[in-house]
């Protein structure tokens, strides 16, 4: 997929239905690799065959397929096979020695994904396509209404506080995150047209005190990092909350006898190399978000992947 997606195969599909000699043809592509890549993408059903030996795209897969969807995957596929592959020979010596004590002569995560400008870009871009989509669904259960501000914490160049924006008149959101993301987040604004609504304040969340707010998002940020850790961060959110305040927890959850679903089991395995978290239950995320200060929790849960456990201010 990642391969297909890279050198516009997918794209090409999205428009037209064809062989594989045309899609070669147009491409630029040699025919026989392109030909068993096809094979193995039809086997799979993320692409099928009709009757006259074309390939297409399916309107089911489509938005995940087309480039220009928000929902495509393709940000993520390059993230995986440029960063997360790479590092999961690594679970072998977490096996047998523990991954405290490997991880001690290795780099911080994300000192690995900021690493360069490219591994950046393909960071953030990964994080888009996991959550502007999403974020549609999210942003209605998110009780926004009667909110004049949110801090989202990691919050990349600002998926879900775009999604939030355009659904909430009167909402200003800021983006807290590490310094080189700033200009990614002020292309967004630009690309959006958020000028005077979505900021940007630089800051790392283990080492400073968040922005005061009425909300504080945290979204794929907690299952990157221990329990102690996420304790901690929930209680910067009530310290910077203001009275009535809430936390948004938005991010996978495992069922609650941890069973699945699989692709939170999938990803638990690999934010194990990643980060230094795990995914957990929506009771889990309840408990750390009562024993930080916060109140009348509630789930909720969307037609994806990713839900959202929300938080009062005592």
């Amino acid at each position: 997929m990642h391969l297909a997606g890279k050198h516009g195969v997918f794209g090409f599909l999205i428009v037209e239905e064809a062989p594989t000699g045309k899609i070669a043809s147009e491409l630029g592509l040699d025919e026989e690799t392109l030909d068993r890549l096809l094979i193995l993408l039809d086997s799979f059903g993320v692409i099928e065959q009709n009757e006259h030996g074309a390939y297409r795209i399916s309107a089911e897969m489509a938005p995940f397929l087309d480039p220009k969807s928000s929902r495509s995957v393709g940000g993520f596929l390059s993230h995986v096979m440029n960063s997360t592959l790479g590092r999961l020979p690594q679970l072998d010596s977490y096996l047998t020695a523990g991954k405290s004590a490997v991880d001690a002569a290795l780099p911080a995560p994300f000192d690995v994904m900021y690493r360069t400008p490219k591994l950046t870009e393909e960071f953030l871009e990964a994080m888009w396509q996991l959550t502007y989509g999403v974020s549609r669904e999210l942003v209605p259960m998110a009780g926004l209404a009667e909110v004049r501000h949110l801090v989202d914490i990691g919050g990349a160049s600002g998926p879900f506080c775009v999604a939030a924006l355009e659904a909430t008149p009167g909402l200003s959101a800021t983006v807290f995150e590490l310094p080189e993301v700033g200009p990614y987040v002020a292309d967004t604004v630009e690309r959006y047209g958020l000028q005077g609504r979505l900021d940007f304040a630089a800051g790392d969340f283990h080492q400073d005190e968040f922005p005061p707010t009425e909300c504080v998002a945290f979204g794929y940020i907690l299952s990157g990092w221990t329990d102690e850790i996420g304790l901690e961060l929930l209680r910067k959110a009530h310290r910077a909350c203001a009275d009535g305040g809430r936390v948004l927890i938005m991010d996978r959850l495992f069922d609650d006898d941890r069973r699945g679903p699989l692709p939170t089991a999938v990803m638990n395995l690999s934010m194990h190399v990643e980060a230094k978290g795990r995914h957990r239950t929506a009771a889990e995320y309840v408990g750390l978000l009562e024993s930080a200060g916060f109140g009348d929790c509630e789930v909720h849960r969307t037609s994806q992947d990713k839900q959202l456990v929300v938080g009062l201010k005592r």
